[in-house]
């Protein structure tokens, strides 16, 4: 038996989202539609606005996290570049 992984579209999600924020139940869109309470609960966290940034936009924790994500890499690159700066100046 193979366990292959649904693919559900954005506009699926979005709209299980939008019906969970009108007052559906987990377990109500569960029913209807199919993916799994965990899933659908994992999308509405991940689409719900935990801040407004300084130019009056919406923040999900799903960009919070991408963000976070960048900034580190982007310190470490910075890092890196700190690093090499010094060796250069050595020579």
């Amino acid at each position: 038996m193979t366990n292959t992984a649904i693919r559900y579209t954005l506009e699926f999600k979005q709209t299980l989202i939008d019906l969970h924020e009108k007052g559906h139940s987990f377990k109500e869109l569960h029913e209807e539609y199919g993916p799994s309470l965990d899933t659908i609960r994992k999308w509405v966290q991940a689409a719900t606005v935990i801040a407004i940034d300084h130019q009056g936009t919406a923040v999900t924790n799903e960009q919070f996290k991408q963000l976070q994500k960048e900034n580190r890499r982007l310190r470490e690159e910075l890092d890196i570049l700190k690093r090499a700066a010094v060796l250069l100046a050595k020579r």
